[in-house]
């Protein structure tokens, strides 16, 4: 894998030179982490004519069935690999190329804006956050894949971060407008977080909720997971997202969660019809009836949270002379602009009081932030709106610099989902430091206004500090905080 950040000239051409050239090599470890190829190559292998699928590395714990599986190719019939989720083509490549000509084909689902990199497993790109008619061709596509599968066949399966919008296909009543409908009037004007959307999204879809494995049975099914491995009894019964497995939610849980939300009335009437006319018939695939499957479970990022992204990048930190502090690696459904303001006064009172830590020194963070949108309509996405917010708080600093990028190298919906703004990248997330409010002024950038109508990625285009970055798999989020000195 080649350098993720595409712009660095520019990023170094503004601010504080010598911080944001510290924090680009930081960013870069950690982007670097979120590639699960090299894991796919160690998973899957072929020797002497059979093909070896294993690697304790990558079993759930607990799982009751461990070891490698073995198939003669001799004997074995057709092998797939279907899915979806932002960048799983990296997953896909090394399907490819472990099995060659032995691969009858596939196809998955990924992110619109990734480029195209397979050459035997057919590809879609969807629309995400939320779904749109290209998600739902990709799906016909899966389907048409498993019309005649057999026992003899095996299907490789991979989910990854972003399923739930990408393999999208709705149940017959409802529109994939309808789908759209809902997702922003929950999530996006809302900020219902993924949790609490999950059993809505998976009642209203023939995909979701482990469905696409009762379309693979009776073949053979080898699920991979671009996320840790887990606990299987994890896997098995509280999964909500993975929607290769099966499902812990519920018809009810869908009506609750709405109400909790104060959009059930919001939806529309098709959805909430659905939702409460809940047909033991369209009920999602449950642990008990998974279990009857041939399957095996593995998950290709183990430690993701600790181990992956976060100890590269704090490792380089390290090797830069910065001390690596692990402020919190779980931020999940908090707004990102709350959280930047919080990272940065943390920032400030390091660098004034030394406190709690001395500089020079290096803060992470990581998770899934939320942006509550309402009605506005601007480009962004959280990690740009963390470090906007952040930048507003450092303003005058000459030892703070502060990033926050996705890790799937496109932070939010994107420029190419809005008419009109093809010029502007979909951008990664951003990096600030002291001199940007400056900068902003200089330049009649309005850092509030912008934050408040979520436009955040022109703001930072112009202020050349949008961090674009090449597409791969989704570890969540990474941010970090550098302090290089006391204020003086």
């Amino acid at each position: 894998m080649g350098i993720r950040i595409q712009n660095m000239e520019v990023l170094l051409s503004t601010g504080n030179f010598s911080g944001r050239k510290a924090m680009l090599p930081i960013l870069e470890a950690g982007l670097q982490a979120a590639d699960p190829y090299a894991n796919a190559r160690k998973l899957i292998r072929v020797e002497n004519g059979k093909l070896i699928v294993g690697n304790k590395e990558f079993e759930p714990g607990g799982s009751p069935r461990t070891g490698d599986e073995v198939y003669d190719l001799s004997r074995l019939g057709r092998i797939y690999m279907l899915g979806a989720g932002k960048g799983i083509q990296n997953v896909a490549k090394a399907i490819e190329d472990v099995l060659g000509d032995r691969l009858t084909g596939g196809h998955v689902i990924d992110k619109k804006g990734h480029p195209l990199i397979l050459k035997r497993i057919g590809v879609t790109l969807g629309g995400h956050p939320t779904p749109d008619e290209d998600c739902v061709k990709g799906c016909e596509r899966i389907l048409e894949i498993t019309r005649d599968l057999t026992e003899r066949d095996l299907v490789f399966t991979c989910a990854a971060n972003g399923v739930s919008s990408l393999l999208t296909m709705p149940v017959p009543g409802i529109s994939v407008e309808d789908l759209r409908q809902t997702t922003m009037v929950t999530q996006i004007e809302r900020g219902m977080p993924t949790r609490h959307l999950s059993p809505i999204r998976n009642h209203l879809d023939r995909m979701k909720g482990g469905r696409i494995s009762r379309y693979i049975h009776p073949a053979k099914m080898i699920h991979i997971l671009a996320i840790d491995p887990g606990e299987y009894d994890q896997r098995m019964h509280e999964n909500y997202w993975l929607h290769t497995l099966p499902d812990s939610t519920t018809f009810q849980e869908a009506i609750d969660n709405l109400k909790r939300w104060k959009a059930l009335e919001a939806v529309p009437a098709a959805v909430r019809r659905h939702l409460e006319e809940a047909d033991p018939e369209q009920e999602t695939l449950k642990a008990k009836d998974f279990a009857k499957m041939s399957f095996r479970i593995f998950g290709l990022m183990p430690g993701y949270w600790q181990s992956g992204k976060l100890l590269s990048a704090m490792k380089k930190a390290e090797e830069l002379g910065f001390k690596a502090i692990m402020v919190a690696d779980q931020l999940i459904e908090i707004e990102a602009s709350q959280a930047g303001t919080y990272m940065a006064a943390i920032a400030n009172t390091v660098e004034r009081k030394g406190l709690p830590c001395d500089p020079p020194c290096a803060l992470f963070s990581s998770g899934e932030l939320v942006v509550t949108v309402g009605q506005e309509k601007g480009i962004g996405g959280r990690n740009q709106e963390f470090a906007l917010s952040a930048a507003l708080r450092i303003a005058g600093s000459k030892n703070i610099v502060i990033a926050s990028v996705d890790t799937d190298g496109t932070d939010g919906p994107g420029s190419q989902f809005i008419a009109g703004s093809a010029d502007i990248p979909c951008l990664a997330g951003g990096i600030v430091d002291g001199r940007t409010v400056e900068s902003a002024k200089k330049l009649g950038v309005d850092i509030v206004g912008e934050l408040k109508r979520h436009n955040t990625s022109p703001a930072l285009w112009r202020l050349n500090s949008g961090i674009v970055a090449t597409p791969n798999i989704s570890l969540i989020d990474l941010t970090v905080a550098l302090i290089m000195g006391r204020w003086a």
